[in-house]
């Protein structure tokens, strides 16, 4: 499942950093607290490792 943007690559970036011990999880904010307790690693790391070229900053609504 790819990003639709790059904030959502970010969070999806951070929140792999947290489940895998790098950073502490009282960090997270926003979508990566939510993402790093219902996602597994490795469905945020094929979120966090899509290419970012072409990809709007957010995701237009």
């Amino acid at each position: 499942m790819p990003a639709v943007s790059k904030a959502q690559q970010k969070a999806a970036g951070a929140a792999l950093s947290a489940k895998r011990g790098e950073t502490k999880k009282k960090d997270l904010k926003g979508a990566s607290k939510s993402m790093e307790k219902s996602m597994t690693e490795k469905e945020l790391k094929d979120l966090a490792s899509t290419k970012h070229k072409g990809k709007p900053e957010h995701r237009p609504s």
